[in-house]
């Protein structure tokens, strides 16, 4: 037993001497701190639990070749960056220093002092148009809700601060100005509130609040009260129980967007409860002389307020779409068909035009879309309608636009006995939200939607 505890004891001092032996081969005393740097005489800001360094800038500053003015590290210490040097700043870069065998990484980044109000809504329901070129925001809201004293909801860049605040109630009778600032970066906007009385054109939809439009819809909505003069947002539900005032209202524009499509006549009973709630409401509104402009999957609405007579069937027949965050990258511009002898329509007036002009070419590379489509399927095959001649027949409505493959994709019921006239665009190509766009993309034909949009509109209230 013994000897048991010699050789324990022997084997414990062994191991102690090599564990020591190799603890004073590596030199770990060191510190590995960045402990100052900067870029172009902007000192960065070090965040030593994370590692990381950020340099704030101004607004508009380039970063693609900033110098290294300022570099201090610990005692010792080296990294693979030198004062001096030039940095692509349009990245964030990584910094390795090492002191003996020790090391540790370092994240170097740039970060603009933005000065910006990014939403601007007004009692959390009336969402102003911001210009951020101007920096100006238009606003506008009944005239039942005083302009005195609304309470603007104000989101601002991060960072940033603004005064007026937030939250607090303000008297719109005149332009009010909003002074956000963020470091170097100052910026003043100047917020317009115009009260309507009776607006002269509405954008409908589901939510209470034109906020909680889907992007999709949001984003047209809010091209609408930016565009057309007098216009305002409503829901079915206002628009049903009448608080909406209709005297002065020339049009109304839906454009119905759902992720995975709205297919045939029971689909869209199903998915536009609220719409089918009001329908009393829209059809005497169509019948007094109100004009309807109807987008996407809303295209379903007319063979239900009588457009098409007694027969709610003739609603689009092939129809589809996808999901919204998954969109379909566009490698070109897509485009539909300006049925025969319809190029004069006022619809196609100043579009940007390509190189065939019969089409109506509505999107750029890079674009996403979701590719919604409420079309008319034409053929002997299935459908319905035998040809072109055989659909106006059934619908009364004018065909304008046609796919590829004659699938009718724009179409217009023109105003007649004392009825409103009403345009449809079926499209998939129609399309105002793109959830992401690829680094070449660069806006050209897309800018036809917005121009089609407001010839319909135009026309139909003329």
């Amino acid at each position: 037993m013994k000897h048991k505890f010699l050789y324990m004891a022997a084997a414990l001092l062994c191991l102690a001497g090599c564990a020591k032996k190799n603890v004073s081969d590596l030199q770990l005393s060191g510190d590995c701190l960045v402990q100052s740097i900067s870029l172009d005489q902007f000192k960065g800001t070090i965040d030593l639990a994370a590692r990381q360094i950020v340099v704030r800038l101004p607004e508009v500053y380039a970063t693609s070749e900033m110098e290294i003015t300022e570099l201090t590290l610990s005692s010792g210490a080296s990294c693979n960056v030198t004062k001096g040097q030039k940095l692509n700043m349009d990245a964030a870069k990584g910094i390795h220093v090492t002191n003996g065998d020790a090391s540790l990484d370092w994240t170097l980044s740039v970060l603009h002092d933005e000065a910006r109000i990014t939403h601007f809504v007004l009692n959390e329901i009336y969402t102003g148009t911001i210009d951020q070129e101007a920096k100006t925001i238009t606003a506008f809201v009944p005239k039942s809700e005083g302009i005195n004293a609304l309470v603007p909801t104000i989101t601002i860049s991060v960072n940033a601060t603004i005064s007026p605040a937030s939250g607090v109630p303000q008297d719109f009778t005149e332009p009010v100005q909003y002074t956000v600032t963020n470091n170097s970066a100052k910026s003043v906007y100047t917020v317009t509130v115009t009260a309507i009385d009776k607006p002269k054109a509405l954008f409908i939809g589901v939510p209470a609040n034109m906020n909680d439009l889907d992007p999709e819809a949001g984003t047209a909505c809010q091209w609408m009260l930016s565009n057309v003069p007098g216009s305002l947002y409503t829901s079915f539900a206002d628009f049903q129980a009448g608080t909406v005032e209709l005297d002065e209202c020339e049009i109304i524009w839906w454009h119905f967007h759902m992720d995975g499509g709205v297919d045939g006549h029971d689909n869209f009973i199903a998915k536009a409860p609220e719409a089918m709630a009001a329908l009393n409401q829209l059809r005497a509104y169509y019948e007094n002389g109100g004009a309807f402009f109807l987008t996407r999957y809303a295209t379903n609405l007319p063979s239900f307020i009588g457009a098409t007579g007694d027969d709610e069937w003739t609603t689009p027949n092939n129809c589809w779409g996808q999901n919204e965050d998954s969109a379909e990258r566009c490698w070109g511009p897509w485009d539909f068909n300006i049925f025969g002898g319809q190029n004069e329509h006022p619809l196609f007036s100043g579009l940007i035009a390509g190189d065939d002009p019969n089409k109506v070419y509505c999107t750029d590379n890079g674009y996403h879309i979701t590719n919604s489509t409420a079309q008319y399927h034409i053929g002997t095959d299935w459908g319905g309608y035998d040809d072109h001649a055989a659909w106006e027949a059934r619908t009364g409505a004018t065909i304008l636009g046609v796919g590829g493959d004659g699938a009718v994709v724009a179409w217009e019921y023109p105003a007649k006995d004392g009825k409103g006239g009403i345009i449809c665009i079926g499209s998939g190509c129609y399309d105002w939200y793109s959830y992401t766009f690829e680094p070449e993309y660069e806006e050209h034909f897309h800018a036809n939607i917005a121009t089609m949009t407001k010839n319909a509109i135009n026309h139909l209230t003329k």
